[in-house]
């Protein structure tokens, strides 16, 4: 049973990278963005932790200052116990002193802890955050060097007539040559149109220099 689960999983494993080698054929630049989001997401994870660190690390500061307070305000108190003659007030007061400097002395140890775990968590937020920004620098980097690459096959196949060896010219050159085909048209089409025109205006311009030099 062990053994077909663990052939299972292979081939489930087998066919997921197969599908993303695909996809990053197809798609590198948009496969690398969905990573970057994903390490975007874990980063910001990190953040919302390092901030409830930063709270649970204020609680404890607020906790033990109020335990060296009511701490040092029952040994008060109980001193005065002492001195009034009040001995039932006095162990009660002296059993609270003794209570919260234990809980202040405990408190102290928790936030020297909680300040020493957030350290670690903002430095190695601030770490993830670098890391995250050269990535997206380097996928700009990625994507210029690819748009330029994509440029380059787009004009390579519009004007390079090498880029197609079926083909005995380029693209521009293509058009260069219907447009001169179709001027060639218009031309002579305007000419024929226009020749009854221009000949009756030239024997008229030559009968009116003839009569010129007869006169």
């Amino acid at each position: 049973m062990t053994n077909l689960l663990t052939r299972l999983k292979n081939t489930v494993m087998a066919d997921l990278n197969a599908a993303l080698d695909q996809k990053e054929k197809q798609n590198p630049i948009a496969l690398l963005n969905q990573y970057l989001r994903q390490c975007e997401q874990e980063t910001e994870k990190v953040g919302k932790l390092v901030e409830r660190q930063a709270t649970l690390k204020d609680e404890f500061a607020k906790e033990l200052a109020q335990a060296v307070e009511l701490s040092e305000k029952r040994k008060y108190q109980a001193e005065i116990a002492f001195k009034a003659g009040e001995t039932e007030l006095h162990q009660f007061a002296a059993a609270e002193h003794q209570q919260y400097s234990e809980r202040a002395e405990r408190l102290k140890v928790s936030l020297v802890q909680v300040e020493g775990q957030l350290s670690e968590l903002e430095r190695k937020h601030q770490e993830m955050e670098h890391k995250l920004k050269d990535m997206n620098l380097r996928r700009m980097e990625l994507m210029g060097r690819e748009n330029i690459t994509r440029a380059n096959l787009r004009i390579n196949q519009v004007v390079d007539s090498n880029s197609y060896s079926d083909k005995p010219s380029s693209r521009f050159q293509e058009i260069e040559n219907y447009i001169d085909r179709l001027e060639h048209t218009v031309n002579s089409s305007f000419y024929r149109n226009t020749i009854d025109a221009q000949v009756a205006q030239l024997e008229k311009e030559m009968k009116i220099e003839e009569s010129k030099s007869i006169s």
